[in-house]
């Protein structure tokens, strides 16, 4: 029987070969929105300056950088060497690593930021537990997801997801067609699955309390906050 790949397997095959043009065509094709929502989560963290924060699923850096750039003392994981190596020639401390075995002891962490992480592991709610473990009390932990916009903007978003985008990471080729063809269905399996409202409830059973959401660009970007209690 062939094996099925896991999310996390899957998240491993899709992003190593854009590694090194992830930044400038998610910036891109996301119309420069997904670079909004990035500033909005970090934004609004209310950690003081000099905070110690893990950027889970860091990719190549760009939520880091913003990190930064606010004067946190930050710690970039991935489980894509080829990802968190571009972080790193750009000055990022890196661990390479899985969010679901984050190799740190508890509550060491002022603050923990994840982008586009809970669609690529395996048990969404152990990886949130997981999340919530490495934060101390009162620390804050923050989100950027997609999210599926409603009413007369979903059969845009269809139309975007299914035929502009596959049809764009074609022309762009270098492992961006395989991504254009995977996002929109695997977007809108989440959705369907995690609702934001049960999303923000899994962060409440994980122990984060005060959680806050944000529906961004027409409900296309998914914005949390939350502390832990």
């Amino acid at each position: 029987m062939m094996h099925e790949a896991t999310p996390r397997e899957l998240a491993g095959k899709l992003f190593a070969p854009i590694a090194h043009t992830y930044e400038f065509w998610a910036w891109l094709l996301s119309m420069g929105q997904d670079a909004r929502w990035r500033r909005a989560m970090v934004g609004a963290l209310d950690i003081g300056p000099g905070s110690r924060v893990l950027d889970v699923a860091a990719g190549t850096g760009s939520i880091t950088r913003q990190l930064q750039a606010r004067g946190f003392e930050v710690i970039s994981l991935d489980q894509s060497s080829e990802m968190i190596r571009v972080a790193k020639q750009q000055g990022a401390v890196t661990v390479l690593a899985t969010a679901e075995r984050l190799p740190f002891a508890d509550g060491v962490f002022d603050g923990v930021t994840f982008g586009y992480l809970l669609r690529y592991v395996d048990d969404v709610p152990r990886a949130l537990e997981e999340l919530v473990r490495v934060v101390r009390p009162g620390g804050a932990l923050g989100m950027v997801e997609f999210g599926l916009p409603a009413g007369g903007w979903r059969p845009a978003w269809w139309v975007y997801t299914r035929m502009l985008l596959p049809a764009s990471g074609a022309v762009i080729r270098s492992g961006w067609g395989t991504v254009g063809r995977f996002l929109g269905p695997s977007i809108d399996a989440f959705g369907r699955r995690y609702p934001p409202d049960r999303l923000a409830a899994e962060w409440r059973a994980a122990g984060m309390g005060e959680v806050r959401l944000w529906r961004m660009s027409l409900g296309g970007g998914l914005v949390m906050w939350g502390r832990r209690q």
